[in-house]
């Protein structure tokens, strides 16, 4: 395989790796004048009874060298293992053995590809319309490649990957996710108890002792709640009919919303706020005035790439401002837990109060080293899973990432619960000594 069909298979490969596996909703796109040489479209988990169905329309390439050789632009399958086969087993190539042939260097005619129809299989309109049945089930991308040189390409295109169960009908969630739906339905269930318990112990048992961050943390739960139906919706829909009937609208709403709402309880129960003090200090309110915006800027990048797909020409940009904005609010969330941290050691040695001052900023580790744990988990253990686990198993990423949510909300609400004595003031006067001899350790410094 020639050089410049290597490199764009390697190409291909980091691609791959960016694309998030999802639900392969029908997909229609229109083309104008594009001259990428590679376009992604999806990525998608086959069943044995697998299909992709692709139609063009009014299909036509433009070149300004001369007219584009139609066999050089064309669709084709490829699969995760045959493009790692390719990138690593391809032969060296040295001026003493060169490619006498031209056409070998379009991806098209790699043997580790399978080609579906090239712009010579268009009928004199440029419409083109038909299904492949997937011979050997695995995982596959579907690429558009453009090996004609300096050639821009209009065109229309639907896409339909969906794999055929028993009785007929199709459905459109790969290989791999089909229990995602009723993971987040069993998780909406779980977090409408845990509202209704929390609910329960701060306008009822404790409400005496319930705070303003009390209220907050439950339109948190509220959020995560409908989240979590909305999504479970959303890939209902998508898995029968090849379309989000408009959940996908709420499930990003909702998104924003939880997104914004969790961060900003962090952000407040790190400095404090109506559990030591009822008010914020300026660079506190600076952290708020950062991480609300960035989780805004956060879930438009991650509704634009849920949406538009590979095909969209930013999408690696888009990719990355998800990514940066993503791990600066991470890392700004965790600013006011340190601040909180330096301010009850330096107050410890003046206040006389050894015992309770111990007590928070024992409870201020553990909710930072959790924050972090949790942020770790969700952020790359998490990616992890989506990318080594096979394809046949990618829910495992789903179920992971609520667990690890649900465990974090448990913790934390039950650490910050409404409490009369709750473990900022646990420990009694007579161990006083002891605390300050704690204090003292460097266990307690960052």
């Amino acid at each position: 395989m020639a050089p410049a069909a290597a490199r764009l298979l390697l190409l291909l490969a980091v691609a791959g790796v960016l694309l998030r596996p999802a639900a392969a909703e029908i997909k229609q796109e229109l083309f104008k004048d594009d001259s990428r040489q590679s376009i992604l479209f999806e990525k998608f988990g086959f069943s044995p009874r697998g299909s992709v169905s692709i139609a063009l329309t009014g299909a036509k390439a433009a070149s300004k060298l001369a007219k584009p050789d139609p066999t050089q632009l064309g669709f084709f399958l490829l699969s995760d293992e045959a493009l790692f086969e390719a990138i690593y087993q391809q032969p060296p190539t040295t001026d003493l053995n060169p490619n006498p042939d031209p056409n070998t260097a379009c991806v098209l005619s790699s043997p580790y590809v399978i080609p579906l129809f090239t712009f010579a299989d268009l009928d004199a309109d440029g419409n083109y319309n038909r299904t492949f049945p997937i011979s050997h089930p695995d995982e596959y991308s579907l690429f558009f490649t453009n090996c004609a040189p300096e050639t821009a390409v209009t065109m229309e295109v639907r896409t339909d990957m969906y794999n055929t169960n028993l009785d007929g009908t199709k459905d459109y969630l790969s290989v791999g996710e089909a229990p995602v739906p009723s993971i987040y339905a069993f998780f909406a269930l779980g977090y409408v108890l845990f509202l209704a318990a929390w609910l329960y112990l701060t306008l009822y048992h404790s409400r005496l002792s319930a705070h303003r961050i009390h209220h907050l943390m439950s339109f948190l739960l509220l959020a995560r709640m409908l989240y979590c139906i909305s999504a479970a919706e959303d890939q209902h829909y998508i898995r029968v009919a090849g379309s989000s009937h408009g959940w996908d609208v709420m499930f990003y709403l909702f998104q924003l919303v939880k997104g914004v709402i969790l961060f900003a309880v962090i952000a407040l129960i790190g400095t404090g706020w109506s559990f030591l003090k009822p008010f914020l200090q300026d660079k506190e309110k600076k952290v708020l005035m950062v991480v609300i915006p960035l989780q805004v800027a956060a879930n438009i990048a991650a509704a634009v790439v849920g949406e538009t797909g590979p095909f969209l020409q930013e999408w690696v940009t888009w990719n990355q401002i998800f990514l940066f904005v993503d791990v600066a609010c991470c890392c700004a969330v965790l600013f006011p837990v340190v601040w909180s941290m330096r301010s009850l050691r330096e107050s410890s040695k003046t206040d006389g109060k050894a015992a309770r001052t111990l007590a928070k900023l024992t409870l201020f580790r553990q909710f930072y080293v959790v924050v972090i744990g949790y942020l770790y988990f969700t952020r790359i253990i998490v990616y992890a899973l989506k990318t080594i686990t096979n394809y046949k198993y990618r829910w495992v990423s789903v179920a992971a990432e609520e667990v690890a949510t649900m465990a974090f909300y448990i913790f934390m609400f039950y650490m910050f619960k409404p409490a009369e004595r709750n473990q900022y003031f646990a420990l009694d006067d007579d161990e006083e000594e002891a605390a300050e001899m704690a204090l003292r350790e460097e266990e307690f410094e960052l």
